[in-house]
């Protein structure tokens, strides 16, 4: 008897699916961006490596600092006021960088930063488990690997914009940073004003009881705790290997700023968009934990191979690991909440949290960077995806 292939996103929630898919372009844009700041506040400001890591770490200090109180917020209010508050903070923050510019104080970008960095956590605690709810369990993951598919879209587009506005071919640091993050504040706002006029259909869920009829704890599924554990680790992963790729191959004389900061877009980025498409198809056909453990296995040899400082082989295996990576953070997300019930928004709050590897990641990286070589700073991704290695095993057992 043939299988009945199950839809990824049910007919009646199709037009929230698309609205909400878009979110997933911003934020990835902004993310993406920061990568090329990293480097041009170093030229600019003449800072170290792991002071520009601030960069980051301001950020992803605002992911940790507001996940709780974004997901009490949506718990109260309802998602789509949670995405509509998320889009107001995140262009506010933008347009600060205009100031920013005129002030030229890197304090000031450290603030802007942690302000879109506060909208941002809003519009992922809503936006990321709102999709896996938005047709059947069994395609959550494939369903959320989809929709950050755009993320990926957003990340190319960004470094392209950043080093064409902010690199020149001299090697002179150049450029007004405030152009690109006044385009992107400008497109958010307009974007809150369309999710301020649509309806979102709430998603109800039932109070899990045990047999005696007493409400279960969130912090009674062990899986949700390794996967909050994961999911961090990922994140000091994959944070801090985009921060220093432009670093990493302009260290090792093979291009300018400039280029690395294509080579990234088109190379890197590009492999990571098309991992999460490939991702969310194979998904529909294999269980989300075998590709996870798959992938996993992946970003732990390719990363290794960057430790060990092969050359141009090194090069390669670095844009082979955007590829890997790719599926990992949505399917680690929706594998840690499947089955949790009313505990979802809260969990996805906790779940929101974990981005604060993006911050602890590139400051590990940047300190060891600076006292051995970039190559070796590589250790720090390393035993991140070691972490995520051994939670996608379990997953396998489970």
């Amino acid at each position: 008897m043939k299988k009945q292939r199950i839809a990824l996103v049910e007919k009646r929630y199709l037009i929230p699916f698309v609205l909400l898919t878009s979110l997933f372009f911003l934020w990835g844009f902004a993310h993406a961006i920061l990568d090329v700041l990293n480097k041009h506040f170093q030229e600019l400001l003449a800072i170290t490596k792991a002071h520009s890591a601030m960069i980051q770490v301001t950020m992803y200090m605002g992911y940790f600092i507001m996940a709780i109180p974004a997901g009490l917020f949506i718990n109260r209010f309802g998602y789509r006021r949670g995405v509509v508050f998320g889009l107001l903070l995140y262009g506010v923050g933008s347009l600060l960088f205009i100031p920013g510019q005129h002030w030229m104080s890197f304090n000031f970008f450290l603030f802007s930063l942690f302000v879109i960095g506060c909208g941002l956590v809003f519009l992922e605690t809503a936006a990321n488990p709102y999709v896996t709810e938005l047709g059947a369990k069994e395609t959550a993951a494939s369903r959320l690997n989809f929709a950050q598919s755009f993320n990926g879209l957003g990340c190319i587009f960004a470094p392209i914009l950043a080093a064409l506005v902010l690199f020149s071919d001299d090697k002179e640091p150049s450029g007004n940073v405030a152009l690109p993050y006044t385009i992107m504040g400008i497109i958010v706002l307009l974007v809150g004003v369309v999710f301020s006029r649509v309806s979102l259909p709430e998603i109800k869920h039932e109070v899990e009881t045990d047999e005696q009829g007493n409400r279960v704890s969130l912090w009674s599924h062990k899986l949700f705790i390794f996967g909050l554990i994961a999911l961090f680790a990922y994140e000091v992963g994959e944070i801090s290997i985009n921060s220093f790729f432009i670093n990493y191959v302009t260290d090792q004389g093979w291009m300018s700023p400039r280029q690395a900061s294509l080579v990234l877009s088109f190379g890197g980025l590009s492999l990571f968009m098309v991992g999460r498409f490939a991702g969310s198809w194979i998904m529909s056909r294999v269980r989300a934990e075998k590709m996870l453990f798959c992938c996993a296995t992946g970003t732990v040899l390719t990363t290794l191979c960057v430790v060990m400082d092969l050359g141009m082989a090194s090069l390669i295996a670095l844009l082979a690991g955007y590829a890997f990576e790719a599926i990992m953070f949505p399917t680690i997300f929706a594998l840690s909440l499947r089955g949790l019930g009313s505990h979802t928004k809260r969990a996805s709050s906790f779940l929101m949290m974990s981005p604060v590897g993006g911050a602890v990641g590139p400051l590990l990286m940047g300190y060891v960077a600076d006292c051995s070589t970039m190559s070796m700073a590589f250790i720090v991704p390393f035993v991140g995806y070691l972490v995520v290695w051994f939670y996608a095993r379990k997953m396998m057992q489970a």
